[in-house]
């Protein structure tokens, strides 16, 4: 892969030479612009506004234009003059959690390449420690005439860095998230959870680009006879973009991913709900959870009085057992009392 910038990898005092390589490309299908009544390509000329000629780009410049519309020349000799530490390094600044970095920050990847031989154990070296330590490493550097800031993290074997935008770029979600009062069931939650549960993980390998190969279809179908490929028919579930009934379109959604899912893994049962009402006020309304507490509450408090209902039976049981047993022995014991008598005066008498 072709190195886009070389530089270093500044760790402390230890240098590391690197080049960078974009770890990403790009495979969307291109169009051209033309002229649709006979097909000639539209192409964009660089023209000078003061001469009206086209200028070559061996003789373009770069300028700031200032606020009343002055044009102020900047040359290369200027920008390489700056007091701009990071113009060939890629500056560690710092090490964090990876979880302290907002998604919403990333930006381009690329790949960081030893560059040379020296630069093999240093490289190495930087490598193992951010695998031991489990941490990002924060840099600032250079490219294409701006300071950046980036992330360095290990994948596999090579170091990585994405681009990350400065924190004064992330605009901040005003207004955007739904400004009406809306009370959600635990109903809903609960179907919405199943349907997460039955749509589960996904192998991110298995994954394409539908759109781009569609185009790629249609095109091949112009090349080959000049007609394009039948038009799909939307999904009557999808068509419209609204929702008429949420529970309706939940339990759908729900019984469309088992069967999409057929035998693969485990999906979540959900249960269909009957006789569903609008929702009652929010001092009233009871969830589904406290339901099913309150109903195994129930339950146990039922089994734990079966259960006691049995050991009371039992031990009457035992007790009229034990009495009965005893008032038989009594009952014996005061027969063989005469005998006994009789047996000891016939011996005394014999005496």
């Amino acid at each position: 892969m072709r190195s886009i910038w070389n530089g270093a990898i500044s760790f402390g005092l230890v240098s590391i030479p690197i080049k960078l390589v974009n770890a990403t490309e790009n495979h969307s299908v291109s169009f051209r612009q033309i002229h649709e009544a006979d097909g000639g390509r539209i192409r964009y000329r660089k023209v000078c506004e003061l001469e009206e000629k086209e200028v070559a780009n061996a003789e373009i410049g770069k300028a700031y234009e200032d606020a009343d519309g002055a044009m102020i020349p900047i040359t290369d000799e200027d920008l390489a003059s700056l007091p701009l530490p990071t113009a060939k390094t890629i500056e560690i600044v710092a090490f964090v959690p990876s979880s302290e970095i907002d998604p919403l920050q990333m930006d381009a990847a690329y790949y960081l390449s030893a560059n040379g031989v020296p630069a093999a154990k240093p490289y190495t070296l930087l490598r193992e420690a951010l695998k031991r330590s489990d941490k990002v490493a924060i840099a600032k550097f250079a490219l294409r005439g701006r300071e950046r800031l980036g992330m360095l993290r290990v994948v596999d074997d090579v170091i990585t860095m994405h681009g990350l935008l400065w924190p004064d770029e992330i605009r901040a979600p005003e207004s955007v998230a739904p400004q009406a009062e809306v009370t959600v069931r635990e109903a809903e939650l609960d179907l919405a959870d199943a349907l997460m549960d039955t749509l589960g993980e996904v192998d991110i390998e298995s994954l394409h680009d539908d759109y781009r190969e569609a185009v790629e279809a249609m095109i091949a179908a112009k090349v080959e006879g000049g007609v394009t490929a039948p038009e799909a028919e939307p999904s009557a579930e999808r068509a419209g973009g609204k929702v008429i009934d949420l529970m309706a379109a939940l339990e759908s959604s729900v019984r469309a991913a088992q069967e999409a899912r057929g035998g693969k893994g485990e999906v979540a049962e959900v249960t269909p709900i009957k006789g569903r009402r609008e929702p009652k006020p929010s001092g009233t309304r009871k969830s589904t959870s406290q339901a099913a507490k309150k109903t195994a509450a129930k339950k146990t408090a039922a089994t734990s009085t079966a259960k006691t209902a049995r050991k009371t039976a039992t031990a009457e049981s035992t007790a009229k057992t034990a009495k009965k047993t005893a008032s038989k022995k009594t009952a014996s014991k005061k027969e063989s009392e005469p005998a006994a008598k009789k047996t000891a005066s016939r011996r005394r008498s014999s005496a």
